[in-house]
């Protein structure tokens, strides 16, 4: 085994490389850019080495740089994670000619699969069977035409180099084809760099399932299957093995491919052959067929890890280090059912655009496994992926399975900024899906349930409201002054809507809410709230953002008053509190002159404070506060001498 290893990778699979070299008790470098100096992954390595700016191309894709820190820091051997240089061929070669390991496969079974055209020949060849199309390299545009023709539409035009749904068109009809292909091309060209595609038959109920498949060069053996059809875009959202209604029959069959497809390259490492199946009609063993091989890790590799007791990982360093395959295929077993669900900071109702915030706070539900590259007050770079974490759980059922991934997906806090968390508690929700009703048309024929906005209640105002004016943590002694009921007004805005909320303590213990038009009762009951006999839900406060933490995260706006006030109308004689608070700091004196837009006070109010400025030039005639004060709204702290 290694002693030390490089992990030419960042975020969380660094971090999950990492776990696994370390219970190994292989030590461990990092390497990390500009934007990354203080990532999780560089703090959890042994050894850290800045390798550029924070631009991939100035970081994570040099290679020499890459390879200069592992000779440097004493590393044997380099994990390239995946993306970035994980499957570039002359990387793999460039590390060997530096005397290093390269832990994964060669850069001849690499370039094997890294173009579809080729590869789809190489599996015909060896027995593995391919969905009719043309992979051929004449790329003319009637010839193209002809074959989609003699294919039958629907096809799909796809780029033969690079993944990810780029340079990929669905046509339904002749007359579409031109247009389709015109198009696709010049996506590939600039996604790639490569104009060439293939033209496939287009499955109309397709199913997207993959096997896991493991070598040491020479043999292979398949993890079993899992389905990815749940995806936006071609991009996967929730995952899970084994794959539903799958027969013992049709696992054999693929999982017979998978490996016939591995050992044709003589493939080294963990690898994962992707298959479109055909589910009009049920799984069925001449149902199948190969697309596309990925040589590296996947991002979902974590549902194999958790149906199969295998770490992945570890047999990729064990294999790379020079053992043969840790098991044979008649030791390997399904047990249970795993999911998982990748947590995205990504603005869904704008079309699921890729979102960059602080991660004010960051709670994964107890019994989840949580793959993550961040914690709490880390920041979403929009340099990277803005994935956020991969929320994996395992059960002995598919339905126990899914119960527990909706509970803590439901259990799940992140504030500071926009997640796709609703969406995809959502998706486990959903009916079809929970009966195994899958395919890859699944979001697009939902995606308006999917994405319909959250009902709140107003017990979901009045949490926001209570945080917003500090009246969670109310001693015995707060709630009269003169022995009448103390009253406290603040507005939320929800979703750009206006949402004012008051109430009236009646005693320390009790609290009445006014919601709009809706009324609501707050109880303290020993240490906690109750709201209309419903336990207060927990909020964390970001800046003037409140996100109340039930249906996946409700985020309140609190109206500064202050910013309201600055502009409002008024003679300006007395500069009231806004809202309740502590009077932290008063910089006015009986006969000062004082210009507009002077600082003359400071209240402390929702744990921030707020800066209260002259609304006019003039002299001040009364200061009607004392430092310490604690003040409601509407209280008169400095007036001015009137006009």
């Amino acid at each position: 085994m290694f002693d030390r290893i490089l992990i030419a990778n960042r975020g969380e699979i660094a971090c999950r490389v990492i776990e696994t070299a370390r219970a190994l008790g292989v030590r461990t470098v990092a390497v990390y850019s500009d934007a990354d100096a203080g990532a999780k992954h560089v703090q959890m390595a042994d050894r850290a080495v800045h390798i550029g700016g924070p631009a991939p191309s100035d970081s994570y894709l040099r290679g020499d740089a890459i390879i200069d820190a592992a000779k440097a820091t004493g590393a044997q051997a380099i994990h390239p994670g995946y993306g970035f240089l994980s499957e570039n061929p002359d990387f793999v070669e460039a590390v060997e000619a530096a005397g290093l390991v390269f832990i994964g496969p060669s850069a001849k079974a690499i370039r094997a699969m890294g173009l579809k055209d080729a590869a789809k020949a190489l599996m015909a060849e060896a027995g593995v069977p391919v969905v009719p199309g043309y992979h051929g390299a004449d790329q003319d545009d009637a010839l193209l035409a002809a074959e989609a023709e003699k294919i039958g539409f629907p096809v799909l035009i796809k780029a033969v180099a690079g993944g990810g749904g780029k340079g990929m068109r669905l046509v339904e009809t002749a007359g579409d084809f031109a247009a389709a292909l015109e198009s696709a091309r010049s996506e590939a060209q600039k996604a790639f760099g490569n104009p060439d595609v293939l033209v496939e038959k287009f499955v109309t109920r397709p199913r997207h399932i993959e096997v896991q498949v493991f070598g040491d060069g020479t043999r292979a053996v398949h993890l079993f299957e899992r389905d990815c059809s749940l995806q936006r875009r071609h991009q996967k959202v929730i995952e899970e093995a084994p794959a539903p209604g799958m027969t013992e029959e049709m696992r054999a069959a693929m999982g017979a491919a998978a490996v016939r497809a591995a050992e044709a390259i003589g493939y080294a490492g963990a690898g994962t052959v992707e298959f479109i199946v055909d589910g009009s009609d049920g799984l069925r063993p001449d149902g199948f067929w190969f697309m596309e091989m990925n040589t590296r890790l996947q991002v979902e590799h974590p549902v194999t890890e958790a149906i199969t007791g295998v770490d992945l990982v570890e047999w990729q360093l064990r294999v790379a280090a020079g053992e043969g395959l840790p098991a044979a295929q008649e030791d390997l077993a399904i047990t249970g059912h795993a999911f998982e669900a990748r947590l995205y900071a990504e603005d869904v109702p704008k079309g699921f655009l890729p979102a960059t915030g602080t991660l004010t706070h960051l709670v994964f539900a107890p019994g989840a496994r949580a793959d993550s590259g961040v914690r709490a007050g880390d920041t979403i770079s929009p340099w990277y992926d803005p994935m956020i974490a991969k929320v994996i759980l395992h059960g002995p059922t598919r339905e126990i399975a899914l119960a527990r991934l909706r509970s803590a997906l439901k259990d799940t806090e992140v504030a500071g900024t926009v997640t796709n968390l609703a969406f995809l508690g959502a998706l486990a929700g959903h009916a079809g899906y929970g009966r195994g009703e899958v395919d890859t048309g699944l979001i697009g024929r939902e995606i308006e349930q999917l994405t319909a906005s959250p009902v709140i209640e107003t017990r979901h105002a009045v949490a926001a409201a209570m945080t917003a004016l500090d009246l969670v943590d109310t001693g015995e002694d707060t709630g009269f002054v003169l022995w009448r009921p103390l009253r406290h007004r603040v507005e939320l805005v929800w979703q750009g809507e206006s949402c004012p909320v008051s109430v009236r303590i009646e005693a320390p213990d009790r609290q009445r809410w006014q919601v709009g038009e809706t009324e609501a009762v707050a109880q303290r009951l020993g240490d906690t709230w109750e709201i209309d006999g419903m336990a207060l839900p927990p909020v964390a406060v970001s800046g003037s953002t409140l996100t109340v933490f039930d249906r996946y995260g409700l985020a309140f706006e609190v109206i500064d008053p202050l910013e309201r006030a600055a502009g409002a109308a008024g003679d300006g004689n007395v500069i009231e509190a806004p809202m309740p608070g502590l009077v932290k700091w008063l910089g006015a004196e009986v006969g000062q002159q004082v210009t507009q837009g002077d600082r003359l006070a400071v209240l402390e109010a929702m744990k921030m404070e707020h800066a209260l400025l002259a609304a006019r030039d003039g002299v001040v005639a009364e200061v009607l506060a004392e430092v310490g004060a604690q003040v409601e709204a509407g209280a008169a702290l400095i007036r001015l001498e009137a006009e």
